[in-house]
């Protein structure tokens, strides 16, 4: 698919005064040459580095090989590879031909994965299978300089709808550079330093790992780990002097939970942030003691780049429980069912407006988020400020599992498992769990006939449909669905009767 294709040939510096993406890689390329890039490490612990200079030329390639392919301006393309050194190359090669990267999860099963691309409908699919055959034709293609482009939209990133369906958010952003996308977070409070070494622990194809680029951009230094492991992280802290990176919970638990952790050498790290999830009290308060308050950011925001609050473990701590106030310019409404405002401790639905935000689309048919007249919108939160402007979140998305720092819509999971022939009625729910935060749990009403089916049974076939942060960790039989007249069901007095 082409979405809004702009022409080619745009000159640096054209649109706004900003810099298109790839034409900003040549210029890194030609201040910083011989410096290093982007390091990726794989899970054997080996490493391969790329130069600016041979970041800039091996973009280039790529760029003439997905050209080659049939990409083009506005064109989308599915990058369905895990984090290595060509998902780089691949997402900084379409932004040279002004093409717009979609990464997407590498293992989703056959089912899913053919709803994801049909939503995308891909000009071209970097995956296991064209992977070997893209890389070759790069390498045999020129390095030399391409002719300005500019790629309509930055990116888009996948997710999962409310109604089940697969959807892409599209960033409305052109990819244009400029120097305020690659400021750094903590810059808000106290100078930072660049370059920095910037540590990617997480998948890119999520919002926070992909963003990173954009640092890349400004000239940071990246090290992106292939697979997320807690203690091949602190190995690349200390080996890369890593100065900060971005984690969900489920990761700083498990790195907190290293039994060296206090004996490793964390003194390169400046500062550190905390996203996707509301952490706990007690494991933001272990990262304190490991950095301090002032080293750990936390912040509050979603793909489709409604807004963004942050705050500062000192903050925090004069806020417990808050997800911090508006940043970069981000205004925070709280409203009721009736659409009236709302003042300090009312709870309400959460409205953000910013001025960052150059908005958002959806493929695959998902409704827009709801807005007011002067362009607030809403992510369906609930929660509440308090009289100094900090936000506190009381709950997420109404139906929305947070499990591990991903978003899971029960009724994807549902519409997975409604297709076994032994179930008649299944509802997912979101359950506490220490490790994940919350859980996915299914609440089966089996088949009549099925009297034998067993928990692993459901497990094995949600396993065969969905990714695997998608599968239900636990399965609960019940001989009926408590559904209303109209079929609907009361998912939080459901979790409520389970204890959440």
């Amino acid at each position: 698919m082409s979405v809004g294709p702009i022409a080619a040939g745009v000159a640096p510096g054209q649109a706004d005064g900003g810099i298109p993406f790839g034409t900003r890689l040549q210029q890194l390329a030609e201040q910083l040459g011989d410096e290093r890039a982007v390091v990726t490490l794989a899970p054997d612990g080996s490493a391969h580095s790329l130069t600016f200079a041979e970041l800039d030329a091996r973009a280039n390639q790529w760029g003439r090989a997905l050209a080659a392919a049939g990409a083009e301006v506005g064109a989308l393309v599915a990058l369905a590879i895990p984090n290595c050194e060509h998902l780089v190359l691949a997402a900084l090669g379409c932004w040279k031909i002004g093409a717009v990267p979609v990464p997407m999860r590498w293992d989703l099963p056959d089912w899913e994965r053919s709803r994801v691309l049909k939503v995308i409908d891909p000009v071209v699919v970097l995956d296991d299978e064209h992977r070997s055959a893209l890389a070759s034709r790069a390498a045999q293609e020129p390095a030399s300089p391409l002719p300005d482009a500019l790629s309509p939209m930055v990116n888009g990133i996948c997710s999962s709808g409310s109604t089940g369906l697969p959807k892409v958010i599209l960033n409305l952003a052109q990819a244009l550079w400029t120097p305020e996308h690659s400021v750094p977070f903590m810059a808000h409070w106290m100078p930072v330093p660049q370059p920095q070494t910037i540590l990617v622990p997480g998948p890119m194809y999520h919002t926070n790992g992909f963003a990173p680029l954009n640092n890349l951009l400004g000239g940071d230094r990246l090290v992106v780990l292939e697979k997320f492991d807690a203690a091949r992280v602190v190995d690349a802290i200390e080996r890369y002097r890593v100065t900060n990176f971005t984690a969900t919970p489920t990761m700083l638990a498990r790195i907190a939970a290293l039994p060296d952790i206090r004996r490793r050498d964390l003194s390169s790290v400046a500062w550190i942030l905390q996203g996707a999830a509301v952490i706990p009290p007690g494991l933001l308060r272990t990262w304190f003691e490991l950095l301090s308050p002032e080293q750990v950011l936390m912040a509050y925001g979603m793909t489709e780049n409604l807004g963004l609050t942050v705050l500062r473990g000192d903050e925090w701590l004069a806020h417990p429980g808050s997800v911090g106030r508006g940043f970069r310019g981000t205004e925070i409404r709280i409203l009721d069912e009736q659409g009236r405002e709302l003042g300090p401790g009312e709870q309400g639905e959460i409205y953000l407006r910013a001025p960052m935000s150059a908005g958002y689309s959806y493929l695959g048919g998902a409704p827009p988020l709801p807005s007011t007249p002067d362009g607030f919108r809403s992510a369906g939160d609930i929660g509440h400020v308090d009289v100094d402007g900090y936000l506190y979140i009381a709950d997420r998305r109404a139906d929305m599992i947070i499990t591990g720092g991903a978003n899971v819509f029960p009724a994807e999971v549902e519409c997975a498992l409604a297709e076994h022939p032994d179930i008649d009625d299944v509802v997912v729910i979101g359950l506490p769990d220490p490790d994940w935060g919350r859980r996915v749990h299914a609440v089966v009403q089996p088949a009549p006939s099925a009297a034998s089916l067993t928990e692993q049974q459901v497990i094995a076939y949600a396993k065969s449909r969905l990714a695997p942060y998608k599968v239900p960790k636990t399965v609960e039989f019940v001989e009926q669905i408590p559904r209303t007249a109209a079929t609907k069901i009361n998912r939080s007095a459901m979790v409520r009767e389970r204890g959440g």
